[in-house]
């Protein structure tokens, strides 16, 4: 099969590469990029810990063809804590509040936090446990990452309003 050029913007830089149109987007950022923080679980999109952020939505990466994100923009968990490597909100709280164990659904359950929260700045426990639902956790019971995400979002909103 003939391999196609893509483009696209990952965690705000241009990269490119040649990949045949069928590969998945989770293997594409995974084995061309080197971004090996969305794992592959599922191959379903059920589990959700390949989920990354494309163009403002939390997609499932095992379920989208590397061609369908030409020219998207995308963030995976290494692109949301800061260039010099200080940590988002999101995952300082995930580590304080003990919102992982084993780690696997982690870099996928706190890209979609970082989504829902900016769809929901302040949301409610019952919000917050809808919105990660498409995001499986084998460990935790996911008490703590509520917690965690809850604890993220009140201190993203104290920063907020000490900007105002």
């Amino acid at each position: 099969m003939s391999k196609m050029h893509v483009k696209m913007t990952v965690n705000g830089k241009a990269v490119e590469g040649l990949a045949e149109p069928r590969m998945l987007l989770v293997h594409f950022l995974r084995e061309e990029l080197n971004l090996t923080g969305p794992h592959i679980g599922c191959d379903t999109s059920h589990c959700g810990a390949c989920t990354v952020d494309l163009d403002g939505q939390s997609v499932k990466a095992c379920t989208m063809f590397v061609a369908q994100a030409n020219g998207a923009d995308i963030t995976t968990i290494e692109g949301i804590a800061a260039p010099d490597g200080t940590l988002h909100a999101l995952q300082e709280a995930f580590r304080e509040h003990h919102g992982l164990q084993c780690g696997f659904c982690t870099p996928g359950m706190i890209t979609r936090a970082y989504r829902l929260l900016q769809e929901n700045p302040n949301p409610t426990e019952d919000e917050i446990r809808m919105g990660i639902s498409g995001n499986l956790c084998r460990c935790t019971g996911y008490q703590n990452i509520v917690k965690a995400i809850s604890a993220a979002a009140d201190e993203l909103a104290g920063a907020r309003e000490a900007a105002e």
